[in-house]
Order: C-alpha cells, then structure tokens, then sequence
C-alpha cells in the first residue's frame, strides 16, 4: 500500500484509491446487513477477521482461489491476510482441514466436490471422527480428462471406453495389473473413471485396479509405465499429450455435459465463528470466477496460475483447454470447444443440491456411503446455498447467473442414463455394474 512520500496533497491516484477503499467498504458493510437481518453486529466495521487459510490442489479449476489472492480481490472485502496455501495432495487436503488454521492447519479449500460430505460424515477421517463443513459455491463446471497410455493408442476408445475392454482383459490375463488412477477415493476423479468404465462393462473394482495418485504426479507416474488410465483435471491431461505419453480418451463433459467439477468447502466451526468474513470470503472468491470466465482474461489466468508458487507449469499446458482448444493427442483436434471450463455464467458458481444428491448416489453406488444414508438431512447440514445466495446478491449477480431452485433438474449422460434427484434410486436401478443389490 502507498503513501504520499512527503507530498502536501492528496495526488489523484490517493484519491482514487480512497474511492476504491469507500467502494469496498461499502460493498461489505452491505454483506455486512444481509448476513445479519435486523440490524445485528450493524456498527461492526468488518469481518470478525481479516485472515483465513484456504488450501489448493495444482489444478486449473482452483484458478478463482489464487486470482483473488493476485487480484487483491480478497483485500477488497477485508480479508487482506488470505493466505492461499499449496497442499500435496487431496489426502493432505483433507488431514489439512481437519487440523484447522489453529492448528497449523487450514480453514478450507478448493475441494473435491463429495469431499465436505465424506468430511462431515467421518468417512475418511481419521477413526472415523466427522469434521463438519459447508459447501459454500460450487468453483467450476467441466474440463477434467480421461487419458490413457500410448500402449491403447491405436483402440479408439473415447468417451465410450468399450474398445479398451478386451485389452485391459488381456493385460489381466497375462498376469499383468491394469491400473487406473484417480485422484481420492469417492471423489470426482473417482466418480468419473468409474462411471466411464462402467459404462463400457468395465467392472472398477473386478476387472482393474483403481489407484490413488496425486494430480500433479498423474504425467510423471504413466511415463514410467505405472497406469494404464487417469482421470484428473487439467493442466495435467494436455501436459500428458504434449509430452507425447498418452492420450485424452474424452474430457468428463463429453460423459456429462456441464457437470460440477470443484467447491469451496470451509469448516463449518469457522464459518459459524467468523460469519461476516465467511461472507466475505465468499463474495470475493465468486468475483474472481467472474474474472475467469472472461475469455478476454484467459491468457492472464495461464501465466498467473502458471507460476512457480501456484503450478510451476508452462501456461502452454494450461491455455488451450481452458479456451476450449482440444488437443486429444490421437489425431483429434478442436477449436472453441464448449467444454472449456467453466466458472460463473448461468449459475455455474451456485452449489445446486441435485448434483451433491448425485454425487451421495455414486458413492452409494460403490458401496461408499450406505444405502440408509439420510441424503436430505446431510444435503441440508453441508450445502450452505443460502449463504451462497446472499453473496449473490450483495455482489449484484445477474438474475441469469441466479438459480431459481435448488435443483437442475434431470440430467442425461453419454450412454442415455438419466438421473433424476427426486427419483435416484431409479436412477441406481438402471445401471447394470455397480456394487450396490
């Protein structure tokens, strides 16, 4: 921050930036008011505090964390000691979150999706203790790939995988292990591999293994002949073809189109103790997926998120997929494509509770969560779209960028499945490989 360095008067740029501050003021002071119908806490001057800790993963859906930390965006709504912190992998995420900022840990994060859930229901923790958390926006849409080895090169197998059958049968057979790496257990890469091979009468659990890598070691680990398949999110599927190691079978909106990929997840302790920063968090987290959805920006968030301390990639790896430009690395290219990433126009950032009904379905469908599960009552605790809804509005969102329910609605997938949230045990019923009767 400047000073006047020995001048008399306020020069423009001071004054400028005393109109920017009264603007950001403002603009939380009107958080402020909408979290607190009634006039309660109104003469505080700002969030309760003006630090909080949010983890990330090296993956290019985390973009609005680490634009709004580059951008000064979290500054603008008081939170001018966000620290946006580099985990290891989700595993670490999650031990991370557990621990809280108290604790040397953190408060929140870009997460996967199921995670918060899995969280709060003690299912990954460890001794199975539940750490409660909030959803408060879904981050991004799309863009994740399904790659495989160059060893299946010559298969075709695109978003239907059923070429790759037979040959991962054969491997088996031969008493090799076919691999297939994602990236957490009951996480989105999880979900989306599994579905992918499923659909293909690939059995995840039968006829490969699914293993645990973290993203940024998904290239590293097939250039040494470790997997056979991935399921990750980009830069890492592009790095794959660019190093000439294995190819993008489909990106996951070629198995769903526009479906939600990443959250902001946060300790539900710390949103409760701190509501006026969680909503200040919030706001600014939601206008840096403004920032990102421009295409005019694209080439910005490349070289920002590109950097040593957030990636330390080349924005070559980054810049053409999430403007939509897809290399497959077969032979396959595309231009503009719509299933570029995805992070605010139409209600993208909004947490819509029929796709984390989704999300429990699938891991009830693997046996991960069971089949009991009070869905409504867990959706009710973690998914916090109220908050979500308020920030909309203290923002001045679009009305087209506002959901009108909690739910999308029924939604279809490449193979002709369809799941409708007020009927999922239909939806279970219609796929054939699962582990659920």
């Amino acid at each position: 921050m400047g000073n006047n360095n020995g001048r008399k008067g306020p020069g423009r740029r001071e004054i400028l930036k005393s109109a920017g501050a009264v603007t950001a003021t403002a603009a939380l002071m009107s958080a402020v008011r909408a979290s607190f119908p009634g006039g309660a806490f109104a003469q505080a001057a700002g969030p309760e505090t003006d630090k909080v800790t949010l983890g990330f993963i090296a993956l290019t859906d985390a973009a609005p964390l680490i634009i709004a930390k580059e951008k000064k965006i979290f500054d603008k709504y008081g939170i001018t000691g966000a620290n946006v912190a580099k985990q290891a992998s989700w595993g670490t995420t999650r031990d991370n979150i557990v621990l809280g900022s108290a604790s040397g840990g953190i408060d929140g994060a870009h997460i996967l999706t199921p995670l918060p859930y899995l969280m709060s229901l003690g299912t990954v923790t460890a001794e199975n203790k539940p750490t409660p958390m909030y959803i408060l926006a879904r981050l991004n849409y799309q863009c994740q790939g399904i790659s495989v080895s160059n060893e299946f090169k010559g298969l075709d197998a695109k978003a239907d995988a059923s070429p790759l059958k037979e040959a991962f049968a054969k491997k088996k057979a031969a008493g090799k292990e076919v691999k297939c790496a994602m990236t957490f257990p009951g996480g989105t890469h999880d979900v989306w591999i599994r579905y992918w091979l499923a659909a293909a009468g690939i059995d995840p659990d039968k006829d490969v293994s699914t293993i645990v890598v973290p993203p940024a070691q998904m290239v590293a680990n097939m250039k040494v002949g470790n997997m056979d398949a991935f399921c990750v999110g980009e830069p890492w599927n592009d790095q794959l073809v660019h190093q000439n190691i294995g190819y993008t079978a489909c990106t996951t909106g070629e198995v769903w189109k526009d479906h939600p990929e990443k959250t902001l997840g946060m300790r539900a302790d710390w949103v409760d103790k701190n509501p006026k920063a969680a909503m200040a968090v919030l706001m600014a987290v939601m206008e840096a997926q403004q920032w990102c959805e421009k295409m005019e920006n694209k080439a910005e968030m490349a070289n920002i998120i590109g950097k040593r301390q957030w990636f330390n990639v080349p924005p070559a790896d980054i810049i053409d997929r999430i403007k939509g430009d897809i290399d497959y690395g077969d032979g396959r290219t595309v231009k503009g494509s719509d299933l570029l990433m995805k992070f605010w126009n139409g209600g993208v950032s909004y947490p819509y509770q029929s796709h984390e009904l989704w999300f429990l379905t699938e891991n009830q469908r693997w046996g991960k969560l069971p089949m009991d599960l009070d869905t409504k009552a867990i959706i009710g605790k973690v998914n916090r779209e109220d908050l979500w809804r308020s920030a909309a509005k203290n923002i001045g969102a679009a009305e087209a960028d506002v959901p009108k329910t909690t739910s999308r609605g029924k939604e279809t997938f490449f193979d002709g499945k369809v799941f409708d949230p007020a009927d999922p045990k239909a939806y279970l019923a219609s796929l054939q490989i699962k582990k659920v009767a």
